[in-house]
């Protein structure tokens, strides 16, 4: 506990007065504390003038054992130590600075800096856990060739892993042993990575475009080797990609991958040495569902693009950090395109930025993709610097071209290789590089909030007028926004669904403009902001046939997909109102049922677009369309709609599941992942009906599934049918998979969520159950995650019991794992989004928490919710 936090500003950022050129680090692990021993070889900042003398280094929860200078102890006079670190003074141009300090890993129960995770000691630095290690100034633009010796007893710790390449080892006598390790490429900090522990470990290997073989590792808790080789096969993907799309081959001998069960973060891209969470490395068709998978190809393929795109070249400070997750987003949903459903896996990536990123830009922590002040660095990694910063690389993208887009990162990469560089020179690169005038779209990273597209249209003598208009609302600290640079893509078809104009972009640069279209022989249907060209809020009335016909005929998938959700919008909203004015429910839209009914006549090819398409929008979607979020009349409008879904096309829901049905063994594919998406959504639909028959087929699916991915489409389906069918299956999955972490995290959602019965309470006992681990992070974004967003009744209950507890182990949490408790604080944060009597209930639990005195993480997230600041 810090007293009263202390806001950083971006406009005070000042070049570090020393630079480090090379850190020797020396761990000598035992038990009960490890022993670093830190040389740095320390100049002067050549383009510092006139400064130079005191210097100013972080440190947290350190014991400093000694510190010289040119290996002269350091005076009393000479330093002064505080909480957070330590102020040297007097110091030369020119010298070696030597610091021993003492940690304590086992204690460390904050995840970062060195800290055990089960039987092995790791590493998470970023973004300023390397202060917790040694003092050191711990900043990006701080960068250094390192080189670490690890020293442990050798039967506990047999593996000892660094960054870079090994390039001695040995006994180090009375039973212990050591490695040491160079990596030959300067990098900052936070980029270092340690591990030591008795593991299990498969290895591979991949040859380089120029004929170079990499040895490749990865390392794992004895017994859980089978489940990492689809994140090995995922790993060779992603080199072979990053060759093949932007020229770029990996630049060491070896790279290895660490799977660790308490981590804070889904991975760290640190040099050479990736430290994973196991949820983003485990996949196995026993434990893990398709999505799973997905998800594991996914993040391995993200932290190795980080080796260019976050390494090779870094930030200069922490506002920039979208400069390296932005891109590194967007290199990673381009690599999803190629290895999945293309049209899918934009539409999931569509779905992430309305569903998180636009309540986000509504809320009391809305920011801007490069944020102008921050209190503690941990609060900033957020789907607004991560997906949104890569929704800005999208757009230049499509401005530029791909092909010429691939050769502008080249020119950025190559221009700054080895530096620590800022959002500006990236953008700057790409001018440069294209040709293209970003001056206007630079907006998009300094400012916070949605722009709202509005579009009409009026046809008239072959001509068609299309008017689009912009305006954003005001964000906190940001009343007044300016026009933004919003490139927009234009399709029309005639009536039959044939284009008689393709695809094209757009920019909006004013306020509004028209956009003009001549030589048409009829009005056309038009498809517009085609596959999410641009982050923006699209409000645009178009009529019940025209929606039919792009659900129909539209060549681009995101496309076909909206224009389905605006079918099902129409007729949700006005149950939402129906139920608030306690009206009877309206009957479904006849063009929603035209559509449906189309649909399910005849499908698209891509299966899991059919399961997309046949989806309803989610609670957080109807919820966003309303001032003030009525959580009872959004699940009530959600369930009716599905229900009468189910109840009209019952027979085909039938016939979908039984062709979609479970077959042959498990492959993670394409088709079959397809598959198995039609038939979960089929049987979702199915169990709104709740007769016997849905029941018995799900139990049956679920004792006939070789399969995670069906043994959960069976779970969910039965999720809030209390009954013998879900009981015995819910009873053997707890069974069966006692000893499986991840897939118990599986079992806590679904309690968590089911609806039936107390479920605070039932809440409650599992947090208290010795089986649950309130130390790991995953087990607790499980339970009291799960039960936040998967179960809106019981959150939002009258009694307020469900903010009472999102509030309690907030204030449990922030006491040893501030970030996990600041991340809970912010389910509770957003509580103006919401009608009464949630909002009310919202804010006093939160105002609860304020009262206590809370970690810098959780401060800054709990003031600006309760509007105590102005807003980042």
């Amino acid at each position: 506990m810090t007293g009263t936090p202390q806001r950083k500003y971006r406009s005070d950022y000042q070049a570090s007065i020393y630079l480090i050129d090379r850190v020797s680090l020396d761990f000598d692990i035992r038990d009960g504390s490890t022993r670093v021993t830190a040389r740095h070889s320390v100049r002067r900042n050549p383009q510092l003038i006139g400064t130079g003398g005191r210097w100013w280094l972080d440190g947290r929860d350190l014991r400093l054992v000694s510190i010289a200078v040119d290996d002269e102890p350091v005076a009393d006079g000479a330093l002064e130590v505080s909480e957070t670190g330590l102020w040297l003074n007097g110091l030369p141009d020119r010298f070696t600075l030597t610091v021993v300090t003492e940690i304590d890993p086992d204690r460390n129960l904050s995840l970062e800096g060195l800290y055990r995770s089960d039987d092995m000691l790791c590493t998470q630095c970023e973004a300023t856990g390397f202060s917790r290690i040694t003092y050191f100034p711990d900043r990006p633009d701080v960068m250094s060739r390192y080189t670490t010796r690890v020293e442990a007893d050798a039967e506990r710790y047999p593996v000892l892993l660094s960054n870079g390449n090994c390039i001695e080892s040995g006994a180090a006598g009375e039973g212990r042993h050591y490695a040491v390790y160079e990596d030959p490429f300067a990098k900052p900090c936070y980029l270092f990575a340690l591990v030591a522990g008795d593991l299990g470990v498969i290895r591979d290997t991949f040859t380089t475009t120029s004929g170079r073989e990499v040895a490749l590792a990865l390392y794992t808790e004895h017994g859980n080797e089978d489940q990492c080789h689809h994140a090995m096969a995922s790993l060779k993907d992603a080199m072979a990609w990053d060759e093949a799309t932007y020229g770029l081959e990996y630049d060491l001998d070896s790279f290895v991958i660490v799977a660790v069960g308490s981590f804070n973060m889904g991975a760290m891209e640190n040099k050479s040495l990736n430290i994973f969470n196991t949820a983003c490395i485990f996949a196995h068709q026993d434990t893990a569902t398709d999505s799973d998978f997905a998800r594991v190809r996914d993040v391995v393929a993200h932290e190795y693009f980080h080796n260019y795109t976050g390494n090779r070249v870094t930030c200069r400070d922490w506002f920039q950090l979208s400069l390296k997750e932005g891109l590194t987003v967007y290199r990673e949903h381009q690599f999803a395109i190629d290895h999945g459903s293309p049209g899918v896996t934009r539409i999931e990536q569509v779905r992430m930025i309305r569903d998180v990123q636009f309540p986000e830009d509504a809320g009391p922590r809305a920011h801007p993709v490069r944020p102008e002040s921050y209190v503690e660095m941990n609060n900033f990694y957020t789907i607004t610097v991560y997906e949104k910063g890569a929704e800005l690389i999208r757009m230049m993208a499509q401005m530029a071209g791909r092909e010429a887009f691939t050769k502008a990162v080249k020119h950025y990469l190559d221009k700054h290789d080895g530096q620590a560089v800022t959002i500006e020179d990236f953008v700057l690169a790409i001018e440069e590089s294209t040709g293209l005038d970003l001056a206007q779209f630079r907006h998009w990273y300094a400012f916070a909030g949605t722009p709202r597209l509005r579009v009409s249209s009026r046809f008239a003598d072959g001509r068609l007028s299309l008017e689009l208009a912009q305006a954003t609302p005001a964000t906190p600290g940001q009343e007044n926004k300016p026009n933004f640079d919003i490139p927009v893509s234009v399709a029309l078809f005639d009536d039959a669904g044939q284009v008689v104009r393709a695809p094209e972009i757009v920019r909006l640069i004013e306020q509004r403009e028209t956009f003009v279209f001549d030589g048409l022989a009829a009005e056309p249907t038009v498809s517009v902001l085609r596959g999410l060209t641009a982050p923006v809020r699209l409000e645009f009335d178009q009529p019940d046939d025209a929606l039919v016909r792009l659900m129909a005929h539209d060549s681009d998938p995101v496309s076909r997909w909206d224009a389905a959700q605006s079918l099902y919008m129409a007729t949700l909203k006005a149950a939402v109102t129906a139920h608030q004015n306690d009206e009877p429910m309206p009957a479904l839209g006849e063009g929603m049922m035209t559509a449906v009914a189309a649909l399910l006549a005849d499908p698209p090819d891509d299966r899991a677009l059919l399961a997309e398409m046949l989806t309803v929008p989610s609670a957080t979607q109807i919820g966003e369309a309303f001032d003030a979020i009525d959580v009872a009349a959004v699940e009530a409008a959600r369930r009716y709609v599905k229900r009468e879904i189910a109840a009209r096309f019952e027979a085909e829901l039938e016939r979908l599941a039984d062709a979609h049905a479970p077959s042959g063994g498990y492959v993670f594919d394409q088709v079959a992942a397809g598959r198995r998406r039609v038939f979960a959504t089929a049987l979702d639909y199915l169990a709104c009906l709740d007769t016997p028959a849905i029941r018995k087929r799900a139990q049956a699916v679920y004792d006939a599934a070789d399969n995670m991915t069906d043994r959960m489409a069976a779970l969910n389906a039965l999720q809030d049918l209390p009954g013998e069918e879900r009981e015995a299956t819910r009873a053997d999955f707890a069974e069966r998979f006692a000893d499986q972490p991840l897939v118990m995290d599986k079992w806590l959602r679904l309690q968590a969520a089911t609806e039936d019965g107390d479920t605070a309470a039932r809440v409650r006992d599992l947090l208290a159950d010795d089986r649950f681990d309130f130390t790991n992070p995953n087990r607790v974004r499980a339970l009291v995650g799960g039960f936040v967003r998967g179960n809106p009744l019981g959150f939002h209950r009258a009694d307020r019991a469900g903010y009472a507890l999102v509030a309690d182990e907030i204030l449990r949490l922030d006491a040893i794992n501030p970030q996990l408790a600041a991340a809970l604080a912010g389910l509770l944060a957003p509580w103006r989004r919401y009608a009464e009597p949630y909002a009310g209930g919202m804010r006093e639990a939160l105002a609860r928490v304020g009262e206590a005195d809370l970690s810098d993480n959780t401060r800054e997230i709990v003031d600006a919710g309760l509007g105590d600041q102005a807003g980042p």
